[in-house]
């Protein structure tokens, strides 16, 4: 029996997605908890759209039941523009999710990658707590 390496090393938790929150938007602007999921949403929705033809990502939706996302915390708008900076710096391709029409960046979310490729950029980030 032949085993492909690329399915050992990015199937099912090997790929990953990272998803990143603003904390400040239920803590000091007092955002229903309801609307602040519904930026991660959004933003999920938009970035596998914008690379559903992106090899990796094709991947990570053929096995629905296990997709692996990691929700973070940014503690602020100006932390969220800090890491968009970074990501793109290294190519590392996500959607912002800007709220209309109030243009307030809400959430960052990557598209799929392999987690080693990109762990190191959310490495600071706490895991996303109401």
């Amino acid at each position: 029996m032949s085993i492909d390496i690329f399915d050992m090393t990015c199937s099912g938790s090997g790929i990953i997605q990272y998803i990143v929150v603003r904390s400040d938007l239920l803590k000091e602007l007092q955002w229903p908890v309801g609307a602040v999921i519904a930026q991660a949403c959004h933003a999920a929705v938009a970035v596998t759209h914008l690379f559903h033809d992106d090899e990796i990502t094709r991947q990570y939706l053929e096995d629905l039941d296990r997709m692996h996302k990691v929700v973070l915390e940014a503690t602020d708008e100006k932390i969220l523009i800090t890491l968009k900076n970074r990501l793109e710096e290294n190519n590392i391709k996500y959607k912002l999710w800007i709220e209309q029409p109030e243009n307030i960046s809400t959430c960052l979310v990557t598209k799929p990658y392999p987690k080693e490729e990109v762990q190191k950029y959310f490495k600071k980030f706490k895991l996303f707590k109401s």
